[in-house]
């Protein structure tokens, strides 16, 4: 009914709305645990920051689950050379991620307060780290990867974990964290209410300010100190998935001719610009349901616009340029294309169904009474 093309761009489009829902979901609880220690003053106080994401924060992390099902289901070579490459990177992030739930679990299970000192501040490392090392590996896309392939499809890599943490990659790791932070202190003061709501306030807008400032600054150094990609040969968009069957320069600035040939594109950095622009009066205006839509449009327009500079590129050789992943060669089959379409059109919309409920019974503040009558029940 469709050609290849058509479905190797339909998860294109879904792979992007994936780490989206990601960025946005299982951004503010990543925001709230890296506050707390600082936005609660008191034991009471983080109490109550914990209770707010406490009923959700596990759901969240099935955007991160169907984000890697569709890398590893869609995109076999993606998952390949990434998860092989990043492998040090992955497994940091994967400490994280065991530590964050035992963290939930722990920490006031006794009520010493070394004891959950402790776990407030493995909270903030699990909520800080994740979205760093999440924001690195963006850069490092953008800058191109050092693995090549030989004629078997077998993977080299001869990168490391320090060669990640370059200048322009630690930058966007501090948009990623700064955006996560901006979305959970939008949630705290929609969710808290009296001193925790007034830091929050201030930590929203102070943040909001600082995500598109330093997307603006990655934007210059994209456009004038990034060399891009470019695909130099003819490429067949329904052909077969072979990367080697390509040939592709660098080029500074590069990374900006889609927004050249297709203007439209440039709807991705105006949504984050946007999305900024209502974030800081709504807060002013303690509006904070309109503020995280805002901050939720900013975070979709950040990672819209490197897919869309990128693409068709889903992971750029630095080390071969020619072995250069794309939307065209690096797919799977595509009768697995069409039987993950079809099994995404039926589940997408239950998840999304049952998320909105989900939050439609748990809307409201939590307080300080709430953590009183409930005790020992909540986190």
């Amino acid at each position: 009914m469709f050609d290849y093309e058509i479905f190797r761009l339909i998860w294109w489009g879904l792979l992007g709305i994936l780490l989206i829902g990601f960025a946005v979901m299982d951004g503010f609880d990543f925001g709230v645990g890296a506050l707390m220690p600082f936005l609660g003053k008191n034991d009471e106080e983080r109490r109550i920051i914990i209770n707010t994401v406490g009923p959700v924060w596990e759901g969240n992390q099935v955007w991160l689950i169907l984000g890697g099902g569709a890398i590893f289901a869609a995109w076999p070579y993606i998952y390949a050379v990434a998860f092989s490459g990043f492998y040090l990177a992955m497994f940091l992030v994967l400490c994280t991620l065991i530590l964050r739930p035992v963290s939930f679990k722990f920490r006031s299970k006794m009520p010493g307060k070394g004891w959950r000192s402790f776990w407030d501040w493995c909270l903030f490392t699990t909520g800080a780290v994740a979205p760093v090392i999440f924001g690195v590996a963006v850069g490092n896309a953008l800058e191109g990867v050092p693995f090549t392939l030989d004629d078997t499809m077998r993977m080299t890599y001869t990168g490391n974990l320090f060669g990640l943490l370059n200048p322009f990659a630690l930058l966007t790791g501090i948009i990623s964290l700064s955006m996560v932070l901006t979305q959970g202190a939008v949630w705290l003061g929609l969710k808290t209410e009296g001193d925790i709501e007034k830091r929050a306030r201030g930590v929203a807008t102070f943040f909001g300010l600082a995500t598109l400032a330093l997307f603006v600054v990655a934007g210059l150094w994209v456009d004038l100190g990034i060399d891009g990609y470019r695909i130099t040969s003819v490429i067949d968009p329904n052909g077969p998935s072979n990367p080697l069957l390509k040939t592709v320069t660098r080029a500074t600035g590069a990374w900006f001719d889609n927004y050249r040939k297709l203007p439209v594109s440039m709807l991705a950095p105006a949504l984050a610009i946007i999305g900024t622009l209502i974030v800081l009066p709504a807060v002013a205006g303690r509006r904070y349901l309109l503020a995280f839509v805002g901050n939720s449009l900013t975070i979709a327009g950040i990672v819209s616009t490197a897919g869309v500079a990128m693409f068709p590129f889903l992971l750029p050789s630095s080390l071969n340029p020619n072995a250069s992943l794309t939307v065209w060669d690096a797919s799977s089959s595509r009768t697995t294309l069409i039987i993950m379409t079809v099994v995404a059109a039926v589940f997408v919309p239950i998840i999304l169904a049952y998320t909105g409920w989900v939050y439609s019974v748990l809307r409201g503040k939590v307080t300080k009474a709430y953590i009183r009558e409930q005790g020992g029940s909540v986190y």
